[in-house]
Parts: C-alpha cells; sequence; structure tokens
C-alpha cells in the first residue's frame, strides 16, 4: 500500500476506500478515471531510475459520468518486441470495438490509449506514467515481457493502479494492483512435460533465456522434473542477444537427453530453431514459448519447428468453433495482421473481463472495480471458459499441448474437444497468496514451494 509522501495529497488508500464504501460512493460513484496519483518510482527491475512529474491520477470535480472509460495499453509496436506486441494491441482494438457496439461499460463510451514503447524498457515506464498521471486511465495493460512487468510495477504500485499484464509468464507476483491475465509457467510447463517425458523419456536438458523469465521457468523446470521422475541433465542460459547457437547445440548432442525444454524467447532466439535443424538435431523440444507468442512456425521455414512442443492455452489454430468465430472478427478488423497470439488472446478477453467487473461494481472507481474482481468471476473467452481467482489475481486456463510437423502443420494433442485440461492458478494459493485479506507488491520464487504438500 502507499500512505507515503508521493501518494499525492489528501491521497486515500484503495483498502481505506473500500471500508467507507458506504458514505464515499454517495458522492464518488459518478466520478470516472483513476483514484490514484503519485509522483515517481525508482525504475524497477534494474533497468535506471526516473524523476517525479508531480502529476495526479485522481479524479477531478469536472470529470462526469458522460465522459468515456479510459483504457491504457502500452505495448511494442516497433522494435524487437513488436512481434508478440503488436497482436495485443490489435487485440485490445478488437475488444473495446465490440465493447462500444454494445452500449460501452455503464452506459460510456470506451477510449483506448494505445502509445507505442518501441521495445524500450525506459519508453515504456514514460508511457506508463504518462498514461496514469496524465490521462487518468480507468485501467492499464502494458508488457510483453516479464522486465517491463518488473520496471512498470513499482510506478502502478505508487499510484495504486488497476493493472492488467497478459503475457503467459513465470508466475509468482502476488500484487494488490496487478491482475496476469497469462498463463503461469507451472500452468504450461505440467502439460508440455508430462507428455514428452511419458512419451521419449526422462532426461532433460534445458535453455532458457539469461533474465528473470528463463531463470524461473527453468527452476520450475526442475522442480516438476523432480515431481514426475525425470532428470535435468543439462541447463545452460544465454543472452537475449546471442543469435548463434553452435556450441549450445554440440553440448545438447553430447549430453544426449530424451528431451530439450526451450525457454527462449524473441527474434534472436528463433535463430536456434533453424541451427538445430541444419545441425541435425532431432530431439523433440518442449517449450512454454515458442510459437504461441512470436509464431515461429508461421516465420521460419520447414522443418525447422519440427518436434516442437508447446504448452498454451491459446494459439490461432486452436480448431474450435468458438475461436474459428474469433479469429474470423479479428483478421477482419486487421486483415493484413501476422498472427493472433497468446497474449493478444489475453488482452482481449482481459478488457471484456474489465467490463464486466466494472458493471458489477457499478464504477469505474479503482477500488470498487479491483473488489468485485477480487470476488471472483467467470468468462467466456476463446480459448474456452475459464475464471479469475479473486484472492491471487490470477486465472485458471484450459492448457493444451500444441505440436508442430515437418510442415509446421499444428496439431494439438490432448484433449481435441473445445475444453481443453483447465489448470488452476495454484502456486501462489500453495505459499499463501490472499490479497483479498493481506496487501502485497511481492513475487514469490518456486523455492518457497519447499515443505508445501502440493501435487503438481
Amino acid at each position: 500500500m502507499s500512505d507515503s509522501p508521493d501518494s499525492g495529497p489528501g491521497r486515500m488508500s484503495r483498502r481505506r476506500f473500500v471500508g467507507t464504501a458506504g458514505t464515499t460512493l454517495l458522492t464518488t460513484a459518478s466520478l470516472a478515471g483513476c483514484s490514484g496519483g503519485g509522483d515517481g518510482d525508482s525504475g524497477g527491475g534494474g533497468d535506471g531510475g526516473d524523476g517525479g512529474d508531480g502529476g495526479s491520477g485522481g479524479p477531478t470535480s469536472s470529470q462526469t459520468s458522460a465522459e468515456p472509460v479510459t483504457l491504457g495499453v502500452v505495448d511494442a509496436q516497433s522494435g524487437n518486441a513488436a512481434l508478440g506486441g503488436t497482436p495485443k494491441v490489435q487485440a485490445s482494438e478488437l475488444a473495446v470495438q465490440e465493447i462500444n457496439d454494445e452500449g460501452g461499460i455503464l452506459g460510456r463510451e470506451v477510449e483506448l490509449l494505445t502509445p507505442d514503447p518501441q521495445s524500450d524498457i525506459p519508453t515504456f515506464q514514460q508511457h506508463a506514467r504518462r498514461l496514469i498521471n496524465q490521462d487518468d486511465v480507468d485501467a492499464l495493460w502494458a508488457g510483453i515481457r516479464s522486465s517491463v512487468r518488473e520496471a512498470v510495477r513499482p510506478i502502478v504500485d505508487r499510484n495504486e493502479q488497476l493493472y492488467f499484464y497478459t503475457t503467459q509468464y513465470e508466475g509468482g507476483v502476488c500484487d494488490s494492483y496487478t491482475f496476469p491475465m497469462g498463463a503461469t509457467a507451472r500452468q504450461q510447463l505440467v502439460p508440455v512435460m508430462e507428455q514428452l517425458v511419458d512419451e521419449y523419456g526422462p532426461n532433460i536438458y534445458t535453455i532458457a533465456a539469461d533474465y528473470n523469465f528463463g531463470q524461473l521457468s527453468a527452476d520450475w523446470i526442475k522442480i516438476l522434473a523432480d515431481n514426475m521422475d525425470a532428470n535435468v541433465i543439462g541447463e545452460e542460459f544465454v543472452p537475449l542477444s546471442q543469435t548463434q547457437f553452435g556450441s549450445s547445440i554440440s553440448r545438447i548432442q553430447e549430453e544426449d537427453p530424451d528431451v530439450i525444454m526451450s525457454i527462449l524467447v524473441g527474434q534472436n532466439h528463433a535463430s536456434f530453431y533453424n541451427q538445430r535443424a541444419s545441425a541435425g538435431l532431432d530431439i523433440p523440444i518442449g517449450t512454454s514459448t515458442s510459437m504461441a507468442l512470436t509464431y515461429e512456425h508461421l516465420r521460419l521455414d520447414p522443418p525447422a519447428l519440427e518436434g516442437v512442443n508447446v504448452g498454451t492455452n491459446y494459439m490461432e489454430e486452436l480448431p474450435t468453433e468458438r475461436n474459428q468465430e474469433f479469429v474470423d472478427r479479428y483478421y477482419e478488423m486487421f486483415p493484413d495482421a501476422r498472427y493472433l497470439n497468446q497474449s493478444g488472446h489475453n488482452n482481449y478477453f482481459s478488457t471484456h473481463l474489465y467490463k464486466q467487473a466494472a458493471e458489477q461494481a457499478g464504477t469505474v472507481e479503482q477500488p470498487e472495480v479491483i473488489a468485485a474482481l477480487e470476488e471472483g468471476m467467470d468468462i467466456s473467452a476463446p480459448e474456452g471458459d475459464i475464471s479469475l481467482h479473486g484472492p491471487t489475481h490470477h486465472m485458471s486456463h484450459n492448457m493444451r499441448v500444441a505440436r508442430a510437423d515437418e510442415n509446421h502443420e499444428i496439431t494439438f494433442l490432448d484433449p481435441p474437444g473445445d475444453a481443453g485440461n483447465l489448470v488452476e492458478p495454484s502456486f501462489l494459493q500453495d505459499v499463501g497468496c490472499n490479497l483479498v485479506e493481506e496487501d502485497e507488491t511481492t513475487q514469490y520464487v518456486p523455492s518457497e514451494l519447499e515443505g508445501v504438500p502440493d501435487d503438481l
């Protein structure tokens, strides 16, 4: 919580607002905008600090219910993260169009602000701060990578800003203002690792991006492997800038694992798949990132992705009537789009989830919308019927394993029907995160599961 001086003058914390709602709502229910202010942050995530701007994100007396509901989406539309970020912005635009066509939120039109941070972390921070403190957004979506999330989250927390993070991620964020909408590493890795260990054998080699997401995902792989009576016989971490993987491929060939677990990300790391195909490395690969996020199966020539299996809640190719209708609407609006990825899907359903929460609360005042979300709610998403677990701010997801063949055609292994295997976001429940009862801005790590009885 933020009762510190940089929270803005006269600022009431979210929990105090909820606690006095019986009297406060009489005068504030018709006001639009963010309930928070703030003047700066430390930069977060080791990516550099920044100065305060002295702005206030709070509503003013001039704001009325006739004003639009304002949503902000900060995601890369240029630069090296645009492959994953552009579909998120586009899917948000589709959701907002649908909401406005249906009468908006609480009878108010929805306005969407989508500045381009150009894949630059300080620019992500700059845009997030501006959207909160100057544009008074009612809700914020931002970030394609965990490094961006951790740079933006201090700004969010100091301003008590409702924030949706929609990329699949390593898991563990227990934050009073952050709602991670994507599948966690545990949700994604369990089905794909079970599939590959059962099919090919227990010896695993992990190659992962050398930052927060890759490192924590690799920790999950070790924990899950132990639970499956499998073994991680090799592990390496590679910089995000790396494009040559000859030495890595040689090490993998020398170790001769049954399965490779790839937690590689971004355009540079995609070259691993072409190089492994050229080297004749035909060991099956499991992943939580490739194909579903940056659609390597479409961008790279076959057979680079042959035998790659991704645990995912969503891919454009999902063969259900519900999804096909969603995909058709997307390409009708964006005929030149390259791919409708997992994160775009998550932006889409979470925008509709926000509408549902605001209308349940009867206001867009952020403390009340957060309280409505924390009650938990179900939503019909293109991936299937899913639900928000209020105390942890995380989603259940319909998890599937998608496999690319030698022609990069995608097959969903199990189950083939409309519903996937619904997997609850159990990690934070296991470590005791309950944001309804206690405010936190913590990221828990896999090692904190030690000593917790659990069926992974």
